[in-house]
């Protein structure tokens, strides 16, 4: 019942918030104006991401209301996040670029402070010999910044179509939402379905045509929080095999974005310069419609959370 009150609260509170937002963003001009890389043909609201980030918070202190040092932490540095993203999607009203170093070292300052707080990448577990392996510190550090920044990342890369982003973050989540309830991981799990809870109600608004957007405050916000549920739930007391559960829990997002960066450092192009090199955009090239091509990558991030669960239950 505790999962479904949370769920219900974060689901209801961005429900009734985002056609809110919607008005407010048209009658402020916060919108996202075409461009030639951009699909829709009229100005969409871009306050989508204002009512994700308050629906969670708000839905966390409603119903799991578990404040201490570590989530106080992770509070200031998804502000952190959700803030400097905000400021990006400003820039983009007005038709201008916001520099690429302060997005960076805001995202890569706000991991700093979840792994300062003890959310880190330890080590693993050998499953021959039950041994704890645990990492040298500055591995630790290393792994767990990269894995916080570069989740951040792929998140935001692949909100480039109406309700894609949102849909594979409601589809690792749930993922990640197994993963806790399998290793009794309460918290991991309230947070997970807080999150699909959110993203399920924004869906509402921005499927195609989206009504309303995410921006990069919304994409960068879940991103975020989808690496911290990971490393708190799925990474602790993983096996060497079992590490693969949330990476192939966020198989789409990360493997398909790993190719677009190996691709632009090939063309020997700026790596943060947008491109139309995601899955979507070739899928969408290649003739599909937008529903069409949908569905077909969330299919196949299904198949792979359908494998990480798979390898999660074998135990090994």
């Amino acid at each position: 019942m505790h999962y479904l009150l949370t769920f219900t609260v974060g689901f209801l509170i961005v429900y009734f918030l985002t056609p809110w937002l919607k008005d407010l963003s048209c009658k402020t001009g916060f919108v996202d104006r075409p461009t030639k890389r951009k699909d829709h043909a009229i100005p969409v609201p871009l306050l989508g991401g204002v009512g994700i980030f308050f629906g969670f918070i708000c839905g966390y202190a409603i119903c799991v209301r578990q404040l201490y040092q570590e989530v106080f932490s992770v509070f200031i540095a998804s502000l952190l996040v959700f803030a400097i993203s905000l400021l990006d999607d400003w820039y983009k009203t007005k038709g201008k670029e916001f520099p690429v170093l302060p997005r960076f070292l805001v995202h890569v300052t706000a991991a700093v402070i979840v792994y300062n707080a003890g959310i880190v990448f330890r080590g693993f577990s050998n499953p021959f010999t039950q041994q704890y392996i645990i990492l040298p510190v500055w591995l630790q550090f290393i792994l767990t910044v990269t894995w916080i920044f570069g989740v951040t990342t792929v998140i935001n890369w692949s909100d480039g179509m109406d309700g894609l982003a949102g849909s594979l973050t409601a589809i690792s989540g749930s993922t990640l939402f197994v993963v806790a309830m399998a290793k009794g991981q309460t918290q991991s799990a309230l947070v997970s379905v807080l999150l699909v809870a959110v993203v399920l109600a924004f869906l509402k608004y921005n499927r195609h045509p989206a009504q309303i957007f995410m921006g990069d405050s919304g994409a960068n916000f879940l991103g975020f929080m989808l690496s911290i549920i990971a490393l708190e739930g799925a990474f602790k007391h993983a096996t060497v095999v079992s590490i693969f559960v949330p990476v192939l829990a966020l198989g789409v997002p990360i493997f398909d974005n790993l190719f677009v960066v190996v691709k632009r450092f090939l063309d020997r192009k700026p790596i943060y310069r947008a491109d139309k090199n995601q899955i979507h955009h070739r899928l969408l090239d290649s003739g599909l419609k937008p529903r069409q091509v949908l569905a077909f990558v969330c299919l196949v991030n299904v198949c792979f959370s359908l494998l990480s669960i798979i390898i999660l239950l074998l135990n090994v």
